[in-house]
């Protein structure tokens, strides 16, 4: 399917809503039943009807029938977060005396699944550097069941060879999981290269106006089905009908702003570059970078996140850069319209807590500003240390 078609046309049967160009939030908790045996036969297909909001809704369905057909998958699921979703489709693949290999430095929250959660469970976790397909055969056990990827993973943005890991996890019938929320389904379709499920925080760049949460995986229709009959139903981490319906407005304009934000973070990662103040720049589309064929090869393009590592680590000229920063704002997530950076440092003298990462690293966020707004910016913050 084309992609101007999936955006503006799949599944939009207008006829149905008074020809409403838009379409409509179905804002209700409960659909009704004119029989008894229509109510039967409601129970019997809960996963294919829309009979309760907590299973299924018609603004929500069309939101997963468009991401889906973007990633290339049959089916998706969303829900209310994005670690929503990553915790659904990993505990739908696991139970007590299994075995997960993971990337290493994942998702903060995600990591926190791995390492405290699922750990409580009986569920054991290998973390390896993930830059090595082999390092996943490695760490095979009997009992594995799961290669959970982050293709780039968060803050330091390595990358797996993606079709590498899911021809080793298919030779010994372990299902890959990856978090696709960087690249977005426009420039990365891991589907294509073997992965079995695909996670997004629609929060981010599918949201494109930090205005909503929201989670979505999608999958085969089989699996699918199987996690909403049980991690979906019983945990209930469902998405409601107009948080879908923002994620929709968000979808309209998802190729006109990935495309603007890839143009905008060449142009700020070239200025960063030239620093002489920034000793590292953590960015896979860098020709220097040593993943950069990998990149190229497996993402159509760039997104709007990179690192820099300062070449100082002393916390009050590192505070002071981020401080006065005057056009980029100071948040945790990412994907709206506005730019943003992360500083590991803020992780540094809180009460007793350290980073696992130095203290002089920047994560950036670009979003929809012109790029010399946002070098300007860099500029008279980099002439205060």
């Amino acid at each position: 399917m084309e992609l101007s078609y999936i955006l503006n046309e799949l599944g939009e049967d207008r006829e149905l809503y008074f020809n409403s160009v838009a379409p409509p939030i179905i804002q209700t908790s409960n659909f009704s039943c004119k029989t008894v045996d229509a109510l039967r036969e409601a129970l019997l297909h809960e996963s294919e009807v829309d009979f309760y909001t907590r299973g299924n809704n018609p603004t929500t369905d069309l939101l997963e029938k468009k991401v889906a057909a973007l990633e290339g998958a049959e089916h998706a699921l969303a829900f209310g977060s994005g670690i929503a979703a990553v915790s659904a489709s990993i505990m739908s693949q696991v139970k007590a005396g299994d075995h997960i290999v993971s990337v290493a430095k994942p998702y903060s929250w995600t990591n926190s699944l791995l390492k405290k959660y699922l750990p409580r469970f009986g569920v054991e976790v290998t973390f390896v550097d993930g830059r090595d397909a082999a390092n996943f055969e490695k760490a095979i056990k009997p009992n594995t069941k799961v290669f959970y990827l982050e293709s780039p993973n968060s803050f330091t943005f390595e990358l797996q060879d993606i079709a590498a890991v899911t021809k080793i996890a298919k030779a010994h019938n372990i299902i890959t999981i990856i978090d696709n929320s960087y690249a977005t389904p426009l420039f990365q379709q891991p589907i294509a290269l073997g992965v079995d499920i695909i996670v997004h925080a629609a929060t981010k760049y599918i949201s494109g106006h930090s205005d909503t949460m929201g989670g979505i995986i999608c999958s085969t229709r089989e699996r699918i089905n199987r996690i909403f009959e049980s991690e979906y139903m019983t945990l209930g981490g469902i998405i409601s009908p107009f948080n879908s319906w923002l994620l929709l407005r968000g979808l309209r304009t998802l190729p006109v702003r990935m495309e603007r934000i890839a143009e905008t973070t060449r142009k700020v990662v070239d200025y960063l570059t030239k620093q002489p103040k920034v000793q590292k720049i953590f960015f896979p589309f860098l020709p220097s970078d040593p993943q950069f064929e990998l990149a190229k090869r497996q993402m159509r393009n760039n997104s709007g996140q990179f690192t820099i590592q300062l070449k100082t680590e002393n916390l009050p000229e590192i505070d002071r850069f981020c401080d006065n920063l005057k056009h980029f704002l100071m948040a945790a997530s990412w994907g709206g319209h506005e730019s943003l950076i992360y500083p590991t440092a803020a992780s540094y003298n809180a009460g007793n807590y350290k980073s696992d990462l130095p203290p002089n690293l920047i994560r950036f966020y670009i979003g929809l500003e012109d790029a010399d707004y946002l070098i300007k910016d860099l500029d008279q913050a980099f002439a205060l240390i």
